[in-house]
């Protein structure tokens, strides 16, 4: 991150982010398919953790209320994860082609978020409309937090889901 912040995301190479590290660069992509994925690495963490959230919630919940439910459960990983996440969101803002692959990223988890509704007897149609809907907002709620730490994450969450169901 250290790198990314002095010379830039572009300007920055895997062999300079393994010597920083103290690693071969043959260890760096053992553990990384590429550079941008030093940055996305904690997406599987983050779906492992919103599926099983999924599972806990009573199968007769909504879909919107299952999902905010959920990324209501992840927000102690996000918050224990903010002196990581802070700097990466200004390194992502500053590159628009980590700006793409974020964008893949979310629309990634929506597609897993959805199959997972999906699988709880929700609709294709409402179950992508849900996914799309909520990880919308879960993004645009945790960049906010990122941005400006107060109000707190639980809290824009709660705001956030109850300005949805009043534009609903």
């Amino acid at each position: 991150m250290e790198l990314f912040r002095e010379r830039g995301f572009d300007s920055t190479t895997a062999a300079e982010i393994a010597a920083r590290a103290g690693v071969t660069e043959r260890t760096f992509f053992r553990h990384f398919a590429d550079k941008r994925e030093v940055l996305f690495d904690g997406q599987a963490v983050l779906l492992e953790a919103l599926l099983a959230a999924i599972d806990d919630i009573p199968r007769d919940a909504p879909p919107l209320d299952t999902l905010f439910r959920a990324f209501q459960s992840v927000c102690p990983l996000l918050i224990a994860n903010r002196p990581f996440s802070e700097p990466r969101q200004a390194v992502i803002a500053a590159t628009p082609s980590l700006q793409e692959r974020e964008l893949a990223k979310t629309a990634a988890l929506a597609a897993a978020l959805a199959q997972a509704l999906s699988a709880r007897g929700v609709s294709d149609d409402r179950a992508a409309f849900a996914a799309q809907i909520g990880m919308a907002v879960f993004a645009h709620v945790t960049a906010a937090w990122l941005d400006k730490s107060e109000p707190g994450l639980t809290e824009r969450l709660d705001r956030a889901y109850h300005d949805l169901q009043t534009l609903i």
